[in-house]
């Protein structure tokens, strides 16, 4: 049960990067991110697949077997870094973690950044007022991520104390929301 989660959750990682990049571009009726359009008739994979944005992530949700999980009826909140957030790891970490012999580690990573419900910007924000400026999010590893505001930006602090902005809020999907960020949040 808790690996068929996982991977829903490393799935729905995915999709989220994919629809938060298509969401970037302005002027069409539904997000754009990573250059096309995201849709919110479509789950979390099939948007992210298109995202040019987020291949790292899809290749991630593919490797760690988590696209069944984030193709499930969730719903999911998924913080979808880019490739550029990606890029900001140390040199050969993500080729590390896409090893077989790695998969565990990188489903641990992955589902760390996907949080049970549907959890929108104002949602999130509500929470962070309530929570006198921080909000602990329970994510599907297992471990917390603490929301709070930066200026008008949502920002994330994760157990390593590492930060993350959220730069394209509120991609809906089918399955839940994505939130594109712009670095990988890691569990302990």
């Amino acid at each position: 049960m808790e690996m068929i989660m996982n991977k829903k959750i490393a799935v729905l990682f995915l999709s989220l990067m994919a629809i938060a990049a298509t969401s970037a571009l302005a002027g069409s009726k539904n997000p754009v991110v990573g250059g096309k359009e995201m849709y919110p008739t479509k789950d979390i994979i099939d948007n992210a697949v298109n995202s040019a944005d987020h291949t790292t992530l899809v290749a991630a949700v593919k490797a760690a077997g988590l696209v069944d999980t984030l193709k499930g009826a969730g719903p999911f909140t998924v913080f979808a870094p880019t490739n550029e957030a990606f890029a900001k790891l140390p040199a050969g970490t993500v080729e590390n973690l896409l090893k077989p012999e790695n998969k565990d580690m990188l489903t641990k990573v992955l589902t760390y950044h996907v949080v049970a419900g549907r959890l929108s910007a104002s949602e999130l924000k509500k929470q962070i007022k309530a929570g006198n400026g921080q909000a602990t999010l329970k994510t599907v590893s297992g471990g917390t991520l603490t929301a709070m505001m930066q200026g008008g930006n949502i920002v994330l602090k994760d157990e390593k104390g590492g930060m993350s902005t959220v730069t394209i809020p509120n991609v809906f999907q089918s399955n839940g929301v994505i939130h594109v960020v712009d670095s990988v949040v890691l569990p302990n």
